[in-house]
């Protein structure tokens, strides 16, 4: 009997069917969790757990078999490093498939898939990083309204004689708008 040795072939190629696999699986270890449709989750999970499974034996052999499937150098250390020990009282089920709803555009089933050891960001890990990076933009968005001033041009056509009456107009606009703001200060 064939029992179980069949796979979906998700409507692809071969050749676009493995890359898509092998991506998905990389963005899996990259962030441990991604959110796609549910006959992909079921077919990338098979591969993700397989990999798992051969880099909790950290030998030669067993990186150079994942390093077949994992292009990404970094990723495939943090597999070994990361992941794998996190797993290592673990006989499997490593991933978990979770449903969110369907897709507007065709009605998918969306899932999320994730490592079972997956940890939410705490609020307190991003509190910092989120007030460091507002404060800096702050500063360099508020010039001050002179500093505007001296822009502004005006962009109507003049005749040849009137340029060069323009050209003393605006330099003197100009000239003011500096003693002005050297005043201020």
């Amino acid at each position: 009997m064939n029992h179980k040795i069949g796979f979906n072939p998700l409507s692809r190629t071969t050749a676009h069917r493995r890359a898509m696999s092998r991506n998905m699986v990389t963005s899996l270890f990259r962030y441990e969790r991604i959110t796609t449709t549910k006959s992909k989750a079921l077919e990338v999970r098979k591969a993700a757990e397989k990999l798992i499974t051969r880099a909790k034996v950290d030998s030669v052999h067993n990186r150079r078999e994942v390093a077949k499937f994992i292009q990404d150098e970094k990723i495939l250390n943090k597999l070994f490093t990361e992941i794998s020990p996190r797993m290592k009282e673990r006989n499997g089920g490593y991933t978990r498939v979770l449903k969110m709803g369907f897709r507007a555009g065709d009605a998918a089933d969306v899932v999320l898939l994730e490592l079972v050891d997956y940890k939410l960001p705490t609020t307190e890990d991003e509190a910092p990083k989120a007030k460091k990076a507002t404060k800096a933009p702050k500063a360099e968005k508020t010039p001050s309204k002179e500093a505007k001033e001296p822009k502004k041009t005006t962009t109507t056509r003049k005749s040849p004689a009137k340029k060069a009456s323009a050209g003393k107009t605006t330099k003197a606009k100009t000239e003011k708008a500096a003693a002005e703001t050297a005043e201020s200060k």
